[in-house]
């Protein structure tokens, strides 16, 4: 994948070169930027060299430096192949009509008509989208957490959880971060919205269960009326591929023991009761369950579901979105609400009122928001922090706030 990914960026990068030159005139200007430009990629193909470097001898492809240099190359890969994209869509009809020039008016002085150079000064505007967006993304947008605030109305919420305030949060990612201060300003705000219950929905590190240790003490200030309560996600099941079956226990005593430290309440296909006047509200937890065949499935809603009454109002902590529509749907006991996250938004898009989109959409039938089918509610999470590309566009890390009400 490496040689493909460096393959693609060499074209771009020359392609890109050429490209800007042509908007340049006289012969100094012309030297100093080719001077710089050469620089500039040799800092961003230095970037590529110690990403594979750090990718091919470490497990831990995560935090700042990994960061730093995934971002400056990602941001410079996505702005080049944005611009050879809409330069090749003019140099294509220049190709046909210097074949063209060749074979029918055979004329050798001139076989290829100029690029005009309005239409490169456009491709350069439009690459200038990406390469900021990017860079913003990477520099501030990862850690921009904002609050969604939304009002639930159910038909059999029992009245004495009627305003019962829910904070939501997924996809930790713990060993992405490199800044526990502003990983803190998300915690307060999380506290500045004093639920009734915090609930977050899995992903709580990358891969290693070690990458949340530097942040236990960040996170265990998180307070709620109720507690705060917590699933795996698909990404807390990777650290155990190099570990032997028969440490596989002490791993996951260790790793659980983690979530007990923050004061975390982990729900493994189990559930709990919050009482109210005599009145019961159930939340429920599953590990992950996922649709295909790349994610874990050790969700099992039956369980989890065990010493739950057919009428009780139930909220389910789901990791993956998938599992709303594969199983908790077709399930005889209908879920009020399910939260659910894994998807990030993609971490890049476009999220305002009245228009949603982001590549997510291809892969997710549903990937963030409300959802609702047979009365029956599902809300997908953003997600609080970042995996791969190290930064947010547009899908800001996301603080949910759900209020219940009762009609």
């Amino acid at each position: 994948m490496f040689t493909v990914v460096f393959i693609l960026y060499l074209i771009a990068d020359i392609y890109t070169f050429f490209g800007l030159r042509s908007l340049i005139d006289g012969t100094t200007s012309r030297m100093v930027y080719t001077a710089v430009y050469v620089l500039s990629s040799f800092f961003v193909f230095y970037c590529f060299y110690k990403i594979w470097f750090i990718a091919s001898s470490s497990k831990m492809f995560s935090g700042t430096q990994v960061n730093f240099y995934l971002g400056m190359f990602l941001t410079a890969f996505a702005a080049k192949i944005t611009f050879t994209f809409f330069m090749f869509l003019q140099d294509l009809p220049r190709v046909f009509a210097g074949i063209y020039n060749f074979f029918v008016h055979n004329d050798k002085a001139s076989y290829f008509p100029s690029r005009r150079r309005a239409l490169t000064t456009i491709a350069t505007g439009i690459a200038a989208i990406p390469f900021f967006g990017m860079l913003y993304g990477v520099t501030k947008g990862k850690y921009k957490y904002t609050v969604s605030s939304l009002s639930l109305n159910f038909k059999n919420l029992p009245q004495s959880f009627d305003g019962y305030k829910i904070v939501q949060i997924s996809d930790i990612h713990a060993g992405s971060f490199d800044s526990k201060e502003k990983v803190m300003r998300g915690i307060d705000m999380i506290n500045a919205l004093d639920a009734d219950a915090v609930f977050f929905t899995g992903d709580l590190v990358n891969s290693s269960k070690d990458e949340i240790d530097p942040y236990i003490d960040v996170f265990a200030q998180i307070k709620a009326k109720d507690g705060v309560f917590a699933v795996l996600g698909n990404h807390d099941y990777y650290g155990l591929y190099d570990v032997k079956e028969s440490d596989k226990d002490a791993y996951w005593d260790n790793f659980f023991d983690k979530y007990k430290r923050m004061g975390f309440d982990l729900l493994n296909n189990e559930s709990r009761s919050i009482e109210r006047n005599g009145e019961l509200l159930r939340i429920v937890g599953v590990e992950n369950w996922g649709a295909g065949r790349w994610f874990p499935k050790e969700g099992d809603l039956d369980k989890a579901l065990d010493n739950v009454a057919k009428d009780d109002f139930c909220v389910l902590l789901s990791h993956d979105p998938t599992h709303w529509e594969e199983k908790v749907l077709p399930h005889s006991k209908s879920i009020d609400l399910t939260l659910s996250g894994h998807t990030h938004g993609f971490q890049f898009g476009i999220n305002i009122p009245g228009f949603k989109w982001s590549p997510a959409q291809y892969r997710y039938k549903r990937w963030i928001g409300l959802h609702e089918e047979q009365d029956q509610k599902l809300y997908i999470n953003k997600g609080f922090g970042f995996l791969a590309f190290p930064g947010r566009v547009g899908m800001w890390p996301e603080i949910t706030e759900i209020v219940l009400k009762a009609v």
